[in-house]
């Protein structure tokens, strides 16, 4: 793709979308047309899904601008590669198609739902190092972001943005200040994103409270669901 191009991070994006087909075709064989988009959870406010991540992401803005030197030599594509195709291709394929099409239209529950989606998602990391520690450590870090991500899209009424926004902006953070070259980071790159996470989680539990909405995710919907899930 690159040599039809001439530009990497244009022909990532070709390459997602070409690789993207069968889930396309898998959405559209689902349900009707017309519902392609809301079965992927795109159909929902993307400034909604905008302003939470941003919110969230702040605290990893503000600690790796205090801790970590802002990276001058960044180039667009890995701009491109890392965040915009990472972020927006990763979560309509792992979340919104890999984990939301069983968890909503199927009886399988969310563990039953995002555990393929989630150890595959871990797999995908693995490249980054040779290392067997490190190489466990990424795989952890990227297995368990994937069910966060697959919790907070069900959460948010199967709003794909809001993964999406999250995942570009969290990986936009570790590229402009160049706080490691594989996902699992340090100590100090970890603390401030679990205290991202942390707000992800809190949040959002405090917006179900508040418009008096019972989580998506319980004890009803762990394993195996009653009925499906029609949001």
């Amino acid at each position: 793709m690159f040599e039809q191009t001439n530009q990497l991070g244009i022909s990532h994006i070709l390459t997602y979308l070409i690789t993207g087909i069968p889930f396309f075709i898998g959405t559209l064989l689902i349900g009707k047309r017309s519902d392609f988009f809301q079965n992927l959870g795109l159909d929902k406010s993307i400034f909604k899904g905008f302003l939470f991540a941003l919110i969230c992401t702040l605290p990893m803005y503000i600690g790796f601008s205090a801790i970590f030197e802002f990276n001058p030599s960044i180039k667009p594509d890995a701009i491109l590669i890392g965040v915009v195709s990472a972020g927006f291709f990763e979560e309509l394929y792992f979340r919104g198609f890999l984990f939301g099409l069983p968890f909503r239209h199927s009886k399988l529950g969310f563990i039953l739902s995002v555990l393929f989606g989630a150890l595959y998602f871990g797999f995908l990391h693995l490249y980054q190092s040779n290392d067997f520690i490190e190489l466990t450590g990424i795989f952890l870090i990227t297995f368990l972001g994937g069910i966060l991500f697959a919790w907070v899209y069900a959460e948010w009424n199967f709003n794909i943005w809001i993964p999406i926004f999250l995942h570009m902006l969290m990986n936009l953070a570790w590229e402009i200040f160049s706080v490691s070259d594989n996902a699992l980071g340090g100590i100090y790159s970890n603390v401030f994103r679990f205290l991202t996470v942390g707000l992800v989680i809190i949040l959002t539990i405090l917006y179900k409270k508040r418009n008096g909405l019972k989580l998506s995710v319980n004890k009803n919907t762990f394993l195996l669901l009653k009925t499906n899930q029609t949001a």
